[in-house]
């Protein structure tokens, strides 16, 4: 088993002892730092296998980060974007559509915090949840305020 050259590993090991990075990231992030793509490569490859580098984890943490403002069709975009996808993502996401309903109260009382007066407000409200990634039946919810007696 040939290892990397040092350097190469203990950026690695520094990056995602700040944070989990999902493989993609990793990747790029060392991918100027590597003399050859297949080197880069098996040290990605090692670090999977000795549990390092997840996926799944890093889909868990960046899901459980991004909850706090948006909602789970936002974290999804978030998560393809950052090169995870399919299963990995699939047990953060499922986590995530079960609280929508009590994030989207939460953002909307943080952000505006009483009904709507008038229809422009309203669709202004919807707007906002709406770019935050919540569906539109957590979004009527919400903003029609059936969601305070659940």
């Amino acid at each position: 088993m040939s290892r990397a050259p040092l350097p190469l590993r203990q950026r690695a090991l520094r990056l995602l002892a700040a944070r989990e990075h999902s493989r993609a990231e990793l990747e790029r992030k060392l991918g100027p730092h590597a003399e050859e793509p297949a080197e880069l490569a098996r040290l990605l490859d090692e670090l999977q296998a000795a549990k390092q580098l997840s996926n799944t984890r890093y889909a868990e943490a960046r899901s459980t980060q991004l909850s706090r403002k948006f909602g789970s069709a936002r974290i999804a975009q978030d998560l393809k974007a950052k090169g995870v996808s399919g299963d990995d993502a699939a047990e953060a996401l499922a986590t995530a559509r079960a609280s929508d309903l009590a994030r989207a109260r939460a953002v909307w009382n943080r952000k505006y915090g009483e009904p709507a007066a008038t229809r422009e407000e309203r669709a202004r409200q919807m707007r906002f949840l709406q770019a935050r990634g919540f569906s539109f039946d957590i979004i009527r919810a919400v903003v029609s305020g059936a969601a305070d007696e659940q």
